[in-house]
């Protein structure tokens, strides 16, 4: 059964940096996109970062400068380096990854959600 795990949310002061991993279990064939989603209470879940098997990248216009998503492939790995972090970042994070089960299905599957609050 594919899992993804989440972990590296917290409490930050604004300015302030958090690091959040996902890792998908080793029941899996390979790893499409890769990406990052955030919800704020009251809001629509929206499209933070992507990063393809190929290693490109995009950004909302909202973190460009001040997050950095990155993988590594070889531990079924997505990162996000967040930095200079705002209020208005607070959110609960998901990850998100295409990718190929051992049955060669290819599917969307999602994190469980983490808590990022960045205080004022």
């Amino acid at each position: 059964q594919v899992q993804l795990v989440e972990s590296g949310g917290g409490l930050v002061q604004a300015g302030g940096s958090l690091r959040l991993s996902c890792a998908a279990s080793k029941s899996i064939f390979s790893i499409n996109t890769m990406r990052w989603y955030r919800q704020a209470p009251g809001k629509q879940r929206e499209l933070v970062a992507t990063i393809t098997s190929g290693g490109t990248t995009n950004y909302a216009d909202s973190v460009k400068g001040r997050f950095t998503i990155s993988r590594d492939n070889a531990k079924n790995t997505v990162y996000l380096q967040m930095n200079s972090l705002k209020p208005e970042d607070t959110a609960v994070y998901y990850c998100n990854a295409n990718l190929i089960n051992l049955a060669k299905d290819t599917g969307d599957y999602w994190g469980q959600g983490t808590q990022v609050t960045v205080s004022s």
